[in-house]
């Protein structure tokens, strides 16, 4: 199966607050993060993390990483900097790249930190997955509402979890709720 999600942001302290995040402190957010990723994701699933996986540098990094359930891939977004710092292992990831389009569930997929106004596949049924915004779910209700395949995999707006390419189909295309 394939995942996506954004915006972790793990061991960041000041995110609880500024995103009302219901944890007490970084640790709870950290572990949280972790419970819900392990219990969605299986060894053999594809990660793809769209950005901001963590702030606080390569050793922090690649602990949680190596906690974590999956085949990870990075789209970098504004605060992974620790990816190319000479002490990360970058074989924790399959594959780190700013942009990226996949083929998941019969579909195109254009992957990138940031949402995008215009993209490859628009009017073919191409889906622009983001993060970076930190939005809520009423986003992607927004988005369904007004006909624009675009998705935030952001943990915000997503129960704290990865969410999956079928997920995201079934969000679009299901008879509405």
């Amino acid at each position: 199966m394939v995942y996506f999600t954004s915006d972790l942001h793990f061991y960041h302290e000041k995110i609880i607050s500024s995103c009302k995040r219901k944890f007490r402190d970084a640790q709870s957010m950290n572990q949280a993060l972790i419970h819900n990723w392990n219990k969605t994701v299986d060894a053999q699933d594809e990660v793809y993390i769209l950005g901001d996986f963590t702030m606080k540098g390569p050793e922090l990094a690649m602990k949680i990483l190596q906690a974590l359930k999956g085949k990870k891939h990075l789209v970098c977004g504004n605060h992974d900097d620790f990816v190319h710092r000479n002490t990360f292992d970058k074989s924790l990831f399959v594959s780190v790249g700013n942009y990226r389009e996949i083929e998941a569930c019969n579909t195109k997929f254009v992957l990138f930190h940031y949402p995008i106004l215009e993209w490859n596949g628009q009017r073919h049924g191409s889906v622009q997955l983001h993060g970076h915004q930190h939005n809520s779910k009423s986003y992607n209700f927004e988005m369904r509402k007004q006909k624009i395949l675009r998705f935030d995999v952001g943990v915000d707006a997503n129960d704290m979890k990865p969410v999956s390419a079928q997920e995201i189909l079934s969000f679009f295309y299901s008879p509405k709720q």
